[in-house]
């Protein structure tokens, strides 16, 4: 089937939750064996059937989600969460409903906690196999590294909670040094074995915990059917989107990629558009052709730096003009600016700060705006605001 790129890009915004037609919440699939023996259809579990409105049913339909700026990891939570506010999202974080750690990529994520031990495991497989070039490159004796390991494991031991700079302090008095980039590829390596994991916070500072109490019960599926999980998720909640797209997210080799789409089965399915494949849940193809959704020009979004929206694919072209690529990452650097988004595409940038018990936000539009326009994105911030219980004011240059 052939796809004009509006629908492409109409049936992604529904699949990650940013638009305002996705289904009406519905219990999500199990994020354990329950969702392993859902691959494949005929199940009787639709695999495109909305999440459990809550931040464990946002992370496990998308499968993770960047959090390496915990600012606005928070408000991609709060933007699929109607409704919800910061203290409640910051809540669920605390009860450990999901957690942050490296996953893939060497990049924090939210993830669920049952699937974080699998994830990092499997996903995290690459990363860790590359850390003793990036020790060479810092200077970092391997036995240190793991020496290190221990020291936190040790202190960590009985449920307790240290921040990053308790953690590093604790590793210079057991004579673990921690000059320059050392410890944050010490704190790196702890949690990419499996050791810990980023829980919560303590006195605002990232809190750091053993992996194990912050996920008691930890799914432990056999390694196809993980790859076959991550592939669903992935695609559940990204596509339409390209094997390479898959592949540049997780991590995995091209073979792993095509296994996990083999053993998601026909929960997923293939459409074409602009000559690629493309995969997508076969559930939410059927529900597009049965009653066609599409973006209208008063789709607007305040999304985000670091959102799945950008970072979940490796070629952006369907939703970010070249051109103005390099206004949202500027300089190249890795770090991603939030964006405007008007019917599913980057129309400018925008930052925020609290001002007085307010929201001050600044657009920085790339492309022309007029004023009713302006008033309309205006009103996209709204929820931003009371996210945050805050007041909005808006200043445009």
């Amino acid at each position: 089937m052939d796809l004009p790129a509006d629908d492409v890009l109409s049936l992604r915004m529904t699949a990650l939750l940013l638009s305002p037609s996705r289904p009406a919440a519905a219990p999500a699939i199990s994020p354990g064996p329950a969702e392993g023996a859902a691959l494949g259809r005929g199940t009787g579990s639709p695999t495109s059937a909305a999440p459990a409105p809550d931040v464990a049913g946002v992370v496990t339909w998308l499968g993770a989600m960047q959090a390496q700026d915990l600012a606005s990891g928070l408000w991609s939570l709060g933007i699929r969460l109607p409704g919800a506010s910061l203290a409640e999202v910051e809540a669920a974080l605390e009860a450990g409903e999901v957690l942050r750690t490296w996953p893939m990529r060497g990049t924090v994520h939210f993830v669920p906690s049952r699937d974080a031990r699998w994830m990092v495991e499997i996903l995290g497989e690459r990363p860790l196999a590359r850390a003793s070039s990036r020790r060479a490159v810092i200077g970092l004796d391997g036995a240190v590294a793991d020496r290190a390991v221990d020291v936190l494991g040790e202190a960590l031991a009985g449920g307790r909670r240290l921040t990053r700079a308790q953690c590093l302090e604790t590793l210079a008095t057991a004579g673990v040094p921690v000059p320059g980039q050392h410890g944050y590829h010490l704190l790196w390596y702890a949690s990419q074995r499996g050791v810990t994991c980023i829980a919560g916070s303590l006195g605002g500072e990232q809190a750091f915990a053993l992996l194990d109490d912050w996920a008691p019960d930890p799914h432990r599926p056999e390694r196809d059917e993980a790859l076959g999980i991550i592939a669903l998720r992935y695609f559940r909640g990204h596509g339409p989107a390209t094997r390479q797209d898959f592949t540049h997210w997780t991590g995995l080799t091209a073979a792993d990629a095509r296994r996990g789409l083999a053993v998601a089965g026909d929960a997923l399915t293939t459409v074409r558009s602009d000559g690629r494949e493309l995969h997508l849940a076969a559930d939410l193809l059927d529900q597009h052709r049965a009653a066609p959704q599409h973006l209208g020009a008063d789709d607007l979004l305040a999304v985000p730096g670091f959102d799945e929206y950008m970072l979940g694919f490796k070629d952006r072209a369907l939703f970010l003009a070249p051109e103005h690529l390099s206004a949202v990452v500027p300089g190249g650097n890795g770090i991603f600016r939030a964006t405007l988004v008007r019917q599913g595409r980057v129309i400018g940038t925008w930052t925020r700060a609290l001002d007085r018990g307010d929201v001050l936000v600044k657009p920085l539009p790339l492309v022309p705006l007029d004023s009713t326009e302006q008033q309309a994105l205006e009103d996209a911030w709204l929820p931003f605001a009371r996210f945050h219980g805050a007041g909005l004011r808006v200043q445009w240059s």
